[in-house]
């Protein structure tokens, strides 16, 4: 918003002593001029003073302008630029802002600013080569965290390590896919509302049982358990069936002293769907033996009354097709047993998900070096996300490329690979290749022979890699193209899974799953309006909307927010969601914040996203640049959303007022040049909120040089504000 620098007060004050004064000189000069005149001269001077009473009057006010524009040009030059001059200097004394100051004002005060920017630039040079050294020396340290970042980032277990109050203090990829899973809004939230570091991790387990589990793990540590550990199952509110195993995380033992805990490790695997698995093959064995009693009792019967000599040829027959149905009826139960275990089996075999592009690629190579054919790929499907035992497979694919060179001197091969069809959950995995046809019968051979692949010779037959694979196995000829192929019909990841895998592929930068120093935190036990700014937790956020009237109907069409837990900037842990505001969005509008209709339709309402927005900041504060507009969006969104936003507000504009008020401006754009914070994505959601969430980051030690230090004293002197008075 724009904001206009108002007149410095002891400008007013300045001109009030002044004016006061010249009418108080010019009392005491009248007075004593009157003092010297008789009766009659002073009826006449008064006479003809009251008759250019105006004249006098307007000649004082030209006066005082004078006065005034003589004030503010010297406030202008002199004043104003020191006052701005040491504010700006007090950003660069208190906080890591580098940046050069601009000359402004009177000489002096220039030259003064040039001094000042060779000041700067001399402690930044000694800052360098501190940082330097420290870096040096602390370089075995930083390998160590490195190395256990990376550890903790490959490992394929979820992990999550919190302190001794509950709060994450580290967690790695696979836990936040995992939570992701755990969602009731992944669509919205992406589990972001469950995991990031300093939220509670009774938002998922009970507090009950995980202190019951820490409990135990403590009673053993104190009878002298090397490895002491507890595991416990539990529903998630999602409806998730979770296998959690706790291990402590101990203090380093001074002396002879006892170990005590501070924290604890979780390990989790979801069970559902094994537990699923579990329960229908446990159905299916109950109703064999179920359905099987009954069979073979009517069996029984049916043989008992055949024994009998002089039974009727009419009963005997009857008897025999009860024998004949029953045991038709106990096949067929044992069949679909016999299906289910075999699926079972399967499904028990180490298949792993794998991109399609990456199985076909890994081919080409291997056929290629070990059969010597030409090979290229052809039609594959970028997206396809297939659930294989990538060994044995291409094993299979190289064995039946060096069948096609040995016995029909094919020289080249295509691989191909598309999805099987609309409503199956089937890949198919195409060997393309053209040349002589080949009989059923010897495709059939080459299915049942044990696979050789160069000098060895395996034990896996082609159909018992497809079988493991629940898949099918069949050639076919295209006699428009004169090309055959072998077609292996696969099975695809599941969306969940292929949604976890994508989220464990590499990424270029690593992201910040940990913060030790949370350790140290404990729960307060005080309001939060007396802790400390530096202890709390925020969630800086910036909203979209169709106009600036919240009042008159304009909607909010973009939320993006990120959290800042033990004043640091969580750059991973962000909430960044369009919303469709069912109404149309001004075309004026459009080039300021660049969202468009057709990128919000579809998109989730905002009765979907404020309540999953009001859980990602649970437990926190809230910040924002001029809150004032953004909290007036979300109060009038109360009653149809369900949700009440009652968090703690604290706003950046007023904040920059507190510490800076002789600025001219307290725009975001304003801070991020005074903090020297480089803007991306101005005008966006997520973007303004990364840009104010730099900018609160500095303001604390700034606040903490005017005696603002606990929440409660931020938001006094926010108040007293003159942008305090906005209203939306």
């Amino acid at each position: 918003m724009s904001a206009q620098q108002k007149t410095d007060p002891r400008l007013w004050w300045l001109l009030g002593t002044a004016a006061v004064a010249s009418l108080v000189w010019l009392g005491i000069t009248f007075g004593l001029i009157g003092s010297a005149m008789d009766a009659q001269e002073r009826a006449s001077v008064l006479q003809t003073v009251g008759d250019r009473l105006v004249l006098i009057a307007l000649t004082w006010g030209a006066g005082m302008a004078a006065i005034g524009w003589g004030l503010k040009r010297w406030f202008d030059l002199w004043v104003t630029p020191s006052v701005q001059l040491a504010e700006e200097a007090q950003v660069l004394l208190k906080t890591d802002v580098v940046r050069e100051l601009q000359p402004k004002g009177n000489a002096e005060t220039k030259v003064l600013v040039g001094l000042f920017n060779q000041l700067v630039g001399q402690r930044e040079g000694l800052r360098r080569e501190m940082d330097a050294k420290v870096r040096e020396a602390a370089q075995g340290i930083e390998q160590e965290k490195s190395r256990l970042a990376a550890l903790m980032s490959e490992l394929t277990q979820s992990v999550v390590v919190c302190n001794l109050d509950g709060r994450v203090l580290l967690y790695n990829n696979r836990a936040r896919m995992q939570f992701r899973a755990l969602s009731q809004a992944p669509g919205v939230t992406g589990g972001a509302e469950l995991i990031g570091l300093g939220r509670s991790v009774y938002g998922v387990f009970d507090r009950k049982l995980v202190q019951h589990a820490l409990e135990n793990v403590e009673q053993r540590l104190q009878r002298g358990a090397a490895q002491p550990s507890a595991q416990f199952v539990t529903t998630t509110p999602s409806g998730q069936l979770l296998r959690v195993q706790m291990a402590p995380v101990r203090a380093v033992a001074v002396g002879d002293g006892p170990v005590s805990l501070t924290g604890f490790v979780l390990m989790l695997d979801n069970i559902t769907r094994d537990f699923e698995a579990e329960s229908a093959r446990d159905q299916v064995l109950h109703s064999l033996t179920e359905g099987s009693r009954a069979a073979l009792a009517n069996m029984q019967a049916a043989i008992d009354m055949l024994d009998y000599p002089d039974l009727e040829p009419a009963m005997r027959e009857r008897f025999m097709n009860v024998v004949r149905e029953e045991t038709r009826a106990l096949s067929l139960r044992i069949a679909r047993v016999d299906a289910g275990a075999s699926d079972g089996l399967k499904t028990r075999w180490p298949l792993e998900d794998m991109l399609g592009a990456d199985l076909v690629n890994a081919a080409l190579r291997r056929i290629q070096d070990v059969a010597g054919l030409r090979c290229a790929s052809v039609e594959v499907d970028p997206a396809l996300w297939l659930r294989v035992e990538s060994f044995s497979l291409l094993q299979a694919l190289v064995y039946l490329a060096g069948r096609l060179s040995d016995e029909f001197e094919v020289r080249s091969v295509e691989l191909r690979l598309g999805p099987a069809g609309a409503g199956t959950d089937k890949a198919h995995l195409d060997l393309i290749w053209s040349g002589q046809a080949i009989s059923t019968e010897t495709v059939m051979s080459w299915e049942l022979d044990p696979m050789k692949v160069g000098a060895e010779t395996l034990r896996l037959t082609v159909r018992d890699v497809v079988e493991r694979h629940g898949g099918a196995f069949w050639f076919e000829r295209e006699r428009v193209r004169h090309q055959a192929f072998f077609r292996l019909l696969l099975p695809l990841a599941s969306p969940q899974e292929a949604a976890e895998t994508r989220g464990l592929l590499p990424t270029d930068s690593r992201p910040e799953y940990y913060d030790f120093d949370l350790f140290k935190t404990t729960e307060a036990t005080h309001s939060m309006d007396d802790r400390l700014l530096s202890e709390l937790s925020y969630t800086v956020f910036d909203t979209e909307t169709t106009g600036l009237n919240p009042s008159q109907g304009d909607e909010i069409i973009q939320i993006g927010a990120a959290r800042i837990v033990n004043n640091k900037l969580l750059r991973q842990e962000c909430f960044e969601q369009l919303v469709d505001p069912q109404r149309s969005i001004p075309p004026e509008t459009i080039p300021i914040h660049g969202i468009r209709p057709e990128m919000v339709r579809g998109q989730p309402t905002i009765e979907q996203v404020l309540p999953a927005f009001h859980a990602f900041a649970q437990d926190t504060v809230l910040v924002a640049h001029n809150a004032a507009f953004d909290m007036r969006f979300l109060q009038l969104k109360e009653a149809q959303t369900g949700v009440r936003f009652d968090h703690p507000v604290l706003d950046t504009l007023l904040l920059s007022a507190v510490v800076h008020p002789h600025q001219d401006s307290h725009r975001l754009e304003a801070l991020a040049e005074r903090f020297n914070i480089t803007v991306v994505g101005r005008h966006t959601a997520m973007g303004d909120a990364m840009v104010t969430a730099d900018a609160f980051l500095r303001l604390i030690p700034l606040l903490a040089e005017k005696g603002i230090h606990t929440l409660g004293q931020a938001r006094e002197a926010a108040q007293k504000t003159f942008y305090a008075r906005l209203k939306y």
